[in-house]
């Protein structure tokens, strides 16, 4: 008898300490939406540092240096009163080529462009990997090519920036706490109320701007709570246009003033809207500022 109650009790405390070694992380704000396999969170301590971009902190990467992350949400809202061509006005957002009448023979270049930190680029190639898995009925291939192509849309105006990608069937994570060495791109839950997508880019983004750099990008498209397509459908986010903004995130640019509604780093983005899919002089004078 005195066997058997040695036996329950050492299961009992073997019971007890699997569920007290599986409790959630308190860090960690806790998912509410379970539709996704894949839900992203972002850690309690986060400081929201500008609107819709947090500060996850300090960490060591992969190499031991000191590193730091910044997700950048990008937020659904009604697009805003962009330029007007015809006005007599050369506005944010137009040039020579998108409205002559206002702006023929001038400047094709703009101040509508930020960076994440001054200088903090990437200095070496890396590789990156994407699963297309989704909802939504967006074809696997379309998924990787258009990544590919939109990657290649920052590449063509200044240098080779973030290396080639693959297709995976792997389950991927966005690293919010530190970085892992792996560059990340899928569908998910961005738990974020109102976040169409969510970059995270780790890197050194203080101290002499020619000492920063730039060292692991990750990207999450919420499929939970918005839908997808790739032809601009009302009702819609179009992938090209969402995706080609978040690679520039990735390859180091911010978002402009609030002014720069044509750019494609605007801020914010809407149902159907395609205006993104296009680099505009603004996103092309920042990203040559930055890399060449």
């Amino acid at each position: 008898m005195k066997k058997y109650l040695i036996l329950w009790i050492i299961a009992l405390v073997f019971s007890v300490g699997l569920v007290v070694a599986g409790k959630p992380d308190t860090n960690l704000v806790p998912a509410t939406n379970t539709k996704a396999d894949i839900s992203l969170t972002i850690p309690k301590h986060a400081v929201e540092v500008a609107p819709g971009v947090f500060s996850l902190g300090t960490a060591a990467d992969v190499d031991g240096r000191e590193v730091e992350g910044f997700a950048i949400f990008e937020k659904r809202e009604f697009a805003k009163p962009g330029a007007v061509c015809g006005n007599g006005i050369c506005e944010p957002g137009e040039n020579a080529n998108k409205c002559a009448a206002d702006c023929s023979g001038g400047s094709t270049t703009s101040s509508c462009f930020s960076y994440l930190a001054n200088g903090a680029k990437w200095k070496t190639l890396e590789s990156w990997f994407v699963n297309p898995s989704n909802t939504q009925g967006i074809n696997a291939d379309y998924v990787l090519s258009n990544v590919v192509d939109d990657i290649q849309k920052w590449e063509d105006v200044s240098v080779n920036i973030l290396g080639g990608g693959s297709s995976t069937a792997e389950s991927l994570v966005a690293d919010t706490s530190s970085p892992d060495g792996l560059n990340e791109v899928y569908f998910g839950d961005v738990s974020n109320s109102g976040a169409i997508a969510v970059t995270i880019v780790w890197g050194i983004f203080r101290g002499p701007p020619s000492q920063r750099e730039l060292v692991e990008w990750d990207q999450v498209y919420d499929q939970v709570d918005f839908s997808w397509s790739t032809a601009g459908e009302v009702g819609k986010m179009d992938f090209e246009n969402i995706a080609t903004h978040e690679i520039g995130h990735s390859v180091g640019m911010g978002h402009p003033s609030s002014e720069c509604t044509e750019e494609t780093m605007y801020a914010y983005a809407d149902f159907g809207e395609t205006k993104k899919r296009t680099l505009e002089a603004g996103d092309i004078t920042g990203v040559k500022g930055l890399y060449n």
